[in-house]
């Protein structure tokens, strides 16, 4: 072979290697990469609060950080979300704080197989657990539950087993209560006709589908009294305190309850230095967050309700926040 076959040889040779490694390079997103340049971010639906408030956070991490590009993806949101990190297909992303504790326990809609590689962020905002009935109904409390058509949701769902577990601690069971599975709209319908008693709804308050009852009829909104509160904290840790506020669907005092808390996790093979500077950039600007729940993100309550391990990038900016 003469010595121009063999230049060109090795100059096609080096070309694809050039290629190939192109192709294999730091593009984020779906590589198991652990920094990558493109920052992928897996929201919710684009009717919902994720998707604008992720669009938000993208744009903070992509301007606070040394991160090429941060994108907002839409997604079925928390429990999709958590099957999607475990395939390695987007870097961080939106999840509720109990969807997480089962993801990586595989409990309940994880049971088939758990979620082993993600860890928190930090929690972002309340969803609060919000126990519905009239006024006229006479229930004021959740020991009244007892023998009532009662939503709960789908089982298998977070609504579910927020209700399953909040009744758990008031010494009622599934088979005390006449169950009603059923969405948000339908509970409220429900109520408003008398075919249910109650619902279970976890939602950020207020709730569209809670004002719009309240709007026609006088709502109860049952409260989980303190002591309740800490039991259900102790045994489930991805629970915190939260109340009702007093005005909201006309409500004529704080009513306490407990929330599971909107958190964001990350891939836990993203490199330490890279979640740093990503969790910095959140909370350091959360100022700058125009949606409405921006006022809930902050660092001083970011770690309220985690319930599952901290990435060692963010515990590195909590510690030196001096925050536990």
């Amino acid at each position: 072979m003469g010595k121009k076959r063999i230049l060109s040889l090795l100059v096609v040779i080096l070309s694809v290697v050039m290629v190939l490694g192109a192709c294999g390079g730091d593009s984020g997103g779906g590589e198991a990469n652990g920094s990558p340049s493109e920052l992928s971010l897996l929201t919710g639906g684009t009717g919902g609060t994720y998707f604008p408030l992720g669009g938000e956070l993208a744009n903070i991490i992509q301007d606070e950080t040394d991160i090429e590009s941060a994108n907002a993806q839409s997604s079925g949101a928390s429990v999709e979300n958590m099957q999607i990190l475990q395939d390695g297909d987007a870097d961080i992303a939106f999840t509720q704080t109990d969807i997480a504790a089962y993801a990586t326990k595989g409990e309940l809609m994880f049971e088939d197989g758990k979620v082993d590689n993600i860890q928190a962020i930090g929690t972002l905002y309340p969803e609060t657990i919000q126990v519905v009935t009239l006024q006229e109904t006479g229930i004021t409390s959740i020991e009244d539950l007892k023998g009532k058509k009662v939503s709960v949701g789908a089982p298998g769902s977070g609504t579910y087993a927020n209700a399953e577990q909040v009744l758990e601690v008031h010494g009622i069971t599934m088979e005390d209560i006449d169950a009603q599975h059923l969405a948000f709209d339908e509970s409220t319908e429900g109520i408003q006709d008398g075919t249910i008693d109650a619902a279970f709804i976890t939602s950020g308050t207020p709730t569209g589908a809670v004002e719009g009852l309240s709007a026609v009829k006088p709502v109860t909104i049952l409260p989980i009294e303190e002591d309740k509160v800490s039991e259900l904290v102790e045994k489930y840790p991805y629970y915190a305190e939260d109340t009702v506020k007093s005005g909201t669907y006309g409500l004529e005092s704080d009513v306490p309850t407990v929330a599971v808390l909107a958190m964001l996790v990350a891939r836990s093979d993203l490199e330490e230095d890279y979640v740093y500077e990503v969790t910095k950039a959140i909370f350091e600007n959360s100022d700058k967050i125009t949606h409405a729940k921006g006022e809930f993100i902050t660092a001083d309550t970011a770690l309220d309700g985690v319930g599952i391990d901290l990435h060692p990038g963010t515990k590195k900016y909590f510690d030196e926040k001096g925050i536990e």
